[in-house]
């Protein structure tokens, strides 16, 4: 059996402001801050201990992954950051308060973006400054590879992929994994390794700042999922 944490960063500023965050590179409230210390003292209460960490490049996944890892006395273990794991790529919608946006389009409408796995935001256009290509955080990956918006199956597509091409064979070399990332991220691994359909994943809430523990039989398959 194998074992793996997952945790969802801390609040941020535009969770706490009710804003469609996506990729927009925003830091951890004060709430966020507590959260992710907290989350690193229960691991290190519950006897947790990492050799190998991932977090998507933006800084309140990296900020949560370096505050826990503080209160866990664990300085000098191997990261690795790839843009794969970022959240969901909110489009036109990055920006927006959600209740504002609910007004405008409708309860349904906005549900269907937030938690439907099939539907997509409204786009944005290759000269918008919310699109990643225009973002030197991004400079050195090609622009046709980058969203102009996605659906939870695009999140789910390129986060399996790293999932498939490196966390699953370090997984296997029996190292201790930490993955810190995002609401959206983390669902579409769920999804994957579930193998859940659209209408079960819209169910799945994560907590913020909450390590969640996956057992995995020898073939990667979930056994159990639940929060420390």
């Amino acid at each position: 059996m194998y074992k793996i944490v997952l945790v969802r960063h801390g609040e941020s500023i535009w969770n706490l402001e009710n804003k469609f965050t996506g990729w927009t590179d925003v830091d951890l409230s004060e709430n966020g801050i507590k959260e992710a210390r907290e989350a690193g003292k229960l691991l290190k209460e519950k006897g947790y201990t990492f050799d190998l960490a991932y977090s998507s490049v933006l800084k309140r996944s990296k900020e949560t992954l370096s505050l826990i890892l503080d209160e866990m006395n664990l300085k000098n273990i191997e990261i690795r950051e790839s843009y794969l794991l970022n959240e969901r790529h909110y489009g036109a919608l990055q920006g927006l308060n959600k209740d504002e946006t609910r007004k405008i389009y409708g309860e349904e409408q906005v549900k269907l973006w937030r938690r439907s796995a099939s539907t997509r935001p409204p786009l944005l256009t290759y000269d918008d400054p919310r699109f990643p290509g225009n973002d030197p955080l991004y400079s050195n990956i090609n622009k046709e590879d980058l969203p102009l918006g996605e659906n939870l199956l695009d999140t789910v597509k390129r986060v399996s992929k790293y999932f498939e091409e490196d966390i699953k064979k370090e997984i296997k070399n029996n190292r201790n994994i930490i993955i810190s990332a995002h609401g959206n991220s983390i669902r579409s691994l769920i999804m994957y390794l579930e193998k859940m359909n659209d209408e079960e994943i819209m169910n799945v809430e994560i907590k913020t700042g909450a390590p969640i523990m996956y057992e995995l039989d020898d073939d990667l398959k979930p056994i159990k999922r639940y929060y420390l």
